[in-house]
């Protein structure tokens, strides 16, 4: 099975994360952000991996830490779970359309860090959760899981829509990529022989 756990401790946050990549899209979440919560459950559901996040952070400041770390620590457990990458398909993608929000999310697990994140919110928060974050949250998973990940909003006038259009597109562009194909086995995804 390609799982791992993954704890993070910092002055502003203390963080464990667990993740099963061939999981069947269960989570549990105790981050303090109840719409991360929900964003995450979007991306364990539709990635169909089981996913499980604890997190104290310094919420009484306000979420950037504890939403950036989450994005570092579960990029790690991913990391770690997706190994030597051997038989996996590599590139992932997906459109995901939520009423009158649509995202396009394409990534490719290359061992090269990078993301470009194009969406332009239309209101500032969701509820008491920036919308700054969620950048600040794919930012951190990127650096850490070293995917290369490109998301776009083409439409939304929902703020919530057009982050859950994300998140989903998200775990499906994931599941995707980290299938694995019975003619690779053995073989790590790259014309090149390495990633």
């Amino acid at each position: 099975m390609r799982q791992a756990e993954v704890t993070r401790n910092t002055l502003e946050t203390q963080i464990v994360v667990s993740i099963n990549l061939d999981g069947n899209g269960r989570s549990q979440f105790e981050t303090g952000l109840g719409f991360l919560d929900h964003m995450l459950d979007q991306v364990a559901r539709h990635g169909m991996m089981d996913i499980a996040v604890k997190a104290k952070g310094d919420l009484h400041i306000d979420a950037h830490h504890t939403v950036e770390d989450i994005g570092i620590t579960l990029g790690q457990a991913f990391a770690k779970a997706l190994g030597d990458k051997k038989g996996i398909n590599r590139y992932g993608h997906a459109y995901v359309p939520l009423d009158e929000a649509l995202s396009r999310v394409a990534l490719d697990c290359s061992g090269r860090p990078g993301l470009d994140f194009n969406c332009e919110f239309t209101r500032a928060a969701i509820g008491d959760f920036e919308v700054d974050l969620v950048h600040e949250f794919f930012q951190g998973f990127v650096n850490h899981a070293n995917i290369t990940l490109h998301i776009d909003n083409l439409k939304g006038h929902n703020s919530h829509h057009q982050a859950e259009t994300i998140f989903k597109a998200f775990g499906r562009a994931l599941r995707m990529a980290i299938t694995l194909d019975a003619r690779m086995q053995g073989v790590t995804p790259s014309t090149k022989g390495s990633l």
